[in-house]
């Protein structure tokens, strides 16, 4: 009896076997965190959200007890656009603050040290025992503030070191009272976030936060701590009318705000440039080279040269 051969598979059976391209995953558009923040996040119940930001954030069980505005915040949608300060304290009596910053100032760092001192320096009642709680310091820049790769930063003094006895250490900490062995460090904790840096490879459970930071939008398969409750708490087809409205423009403030900024960044860097090729003009005419020489190096014009040199 002959043999049957086998028969090649079809082109829609081979290709039917071979691994399909998984689909990206689908995204919902969420309000910005900032907005959120400021306006949307503010009853106990909403908590849920910022406990599982702070979660992710610290690599700890993070439960916000209530909330407090450092500034007097008002109603006015646009006051304030450049940030957003606000001030949680979490189970164990540790404060957070959060600052979010849109437009780099010069001053921005030290704004937010004398945020920190300033949360050091309420806890402590006169005459009493400085009974130092610690604080976190979450800063959000939507400006790279001359990073190159990285998109999270912290810092932390938890020790002294030795000078000349490398080995030896002090902690940062104290006992949480006159007579008790239990120790808890005291230092304030800061942490630094760039989201427009951020690449958006997924290197953690936090990092899905970093994607909502910069996209203000959640894809279906995040699975970090209060992902869940903030595709609803954050949800833009969930707000009111009203709420829409304040949001666009809140958006279009930010939006000017951004440009205005970007603009003169960029009038800056113009200037900044020319103030090197002055300098670069001048210095190749005092080693000797002729105008020409210098015209045909730089490729600046002659008469552009010749009003640099003051000729």
């Amino acid at each position: 009896m002959p043999v049957k051969k086998k028969r090649p598979a079809t082109a829609v059976k081979a290709a039917a076997a071979k691994p399909r391209a998984k689909k990206p995953p689908a995204e919902r558009e969420l309000v910005s965190f900032d907005f959120a923040v400021k306006y949307l996040l503010r009853g106990k119940r909403d908590y849920v959200v910022l406990n599982g930001f702070l979660s992710e954030l610290l690599g700890k069980k993070v439960v916000v007890k209530s909330l407090e505005d450092v500034e007097n915040i008002k109603d006015d949608k646009d006051d304030k656009t450049n940030r957003v300060d606000l001030k949680a304290q979490i189970d164990g009596g540790e404060i957070v603050l959060f600052e979010i910053q849109f437009i780099q100032e010069f001053d921005f760092l030290g704004r937010v040290l004398f945020g920190v001192s300033s949360a050091i320096v309420d806890q402590v009642k006169e005459g009493k025992f400085y009974n130092i709680q610690k604080v976190y310091s979450v800063i959000i820049a939507y400006s790279n503030l001359n990073a190159k790769r990285e998109y999270l930063f912290s810092g932390e003094m938890n020790h002294f070191n030795g000078v000349h006895y490398k080995d030896e250490q002090i902690p940062f900490s104290q006992a949480i009272a006159p007579k008790s062995k239990k120790m808890v460090g005291i230092h304030p904790e800061y942490y630094l976030i760039l989201p427009r840096m951020f690449d958006e490879k997924m290197r953690g459970l936090f990092d899905e936060w970093v994607y909502i930071l910069k996209n203000s939008a959640v894809r279906d398969d995040f699975k970090a701590a209060g992902i869940k409750e903030a595709k609803t708490k954050l949800d833009y087809l969930r707000m009111t009318p009203e709420q829409k409205k304040a949001y666009k423009r809140y958006l279009e403030k930010r939006r000017s705000a951004d440009s205005a900024i970007q603009t003169a960044e960029g009038i800056g860097e113009r200037r900044g440039r020319l103030e090197e090729r002055a300098k670069l003009v001048k210095s190749m005419y005092e080693t000797g080279l002729t105008v020409a020489k210098i015209v045909k190096s730089t490729k600046l014009s002659e008469t552009a040269v010749k009003r640099i040199l003051g000729l």
